[in-house]
């Protein structure tokens, strides 16, 4: 029997049942097969729908949870220079989902809030979001879902730290 015949389908690919066994342990590797099934999942709920790309929805998330944030902030958070948060800004707001506002303390910061249609799609959008994860990763316990997303959130925190 021949190394290739004797591989577990663990040790192969989802989609192409090719080996894998370099790559199994690669963290990247794996992220990236998994985004192929998240990607799926966001241009089904928020990008055919809505005609929203990943960046506008995570800006919209990012406002909702966050009042009277700053382009700044906003631009620190996604990791995008001040002009390119401003282009998305622009976007959105063209679309009517956000609004912006001077700072009464500093003119320079502008202030960005959901308007009420920003806040139902980016409501709609999450929850369809949830719902369509959820149906798709029944591969994995309550338990293990919550782990993976924590463990994602964990390393994501590691953005930016040196070494």
């Amino acid at each position: 029997m021949t190394r290739k015949a004797a591989l577990v389908p663990a040790e192969r690919t989802p989609a192409g049942r090719l080996a894998e066994p370099g790559l199994h342990d690669i963290v990247g590797y794996q992220l990236a097969q998994a985004s192929v099934v998240t990607n799926e999942i966001f241009r089904r709920c928020v990008a055919q729908p809505e005609g929203m790309g990943k960046v506008e929805f995570t800006i919209l998330a990012l406002v909702q949870a966050n009042p009277d944030v700053s382009a700044r902030q906003l631009a620190q958070a996604l990791a995008v220079t001040p002009p390119n948060i401003a282009m998305w800004l622009d976007k959105l707001e063209q679309r009517t989902w956000i609004q912006r506002t001077r700072s009464a303390r500093d003119a320079r910061v502008q202030h960005v809030t959901l308007t009420p249609e920003g806040e139902a799609t980016v409501s709609r959008c999450v929850q369809a979001l949830h719902v369509a994860e959820h149906e798709t990763m029944t591969t994995l316990s309550t338990a293990e879902q919550a782990m993976l997303v924590e463990l994602l959130h964990k390393l994501a925190r590691a953005r930016g730290r040196p070494g």
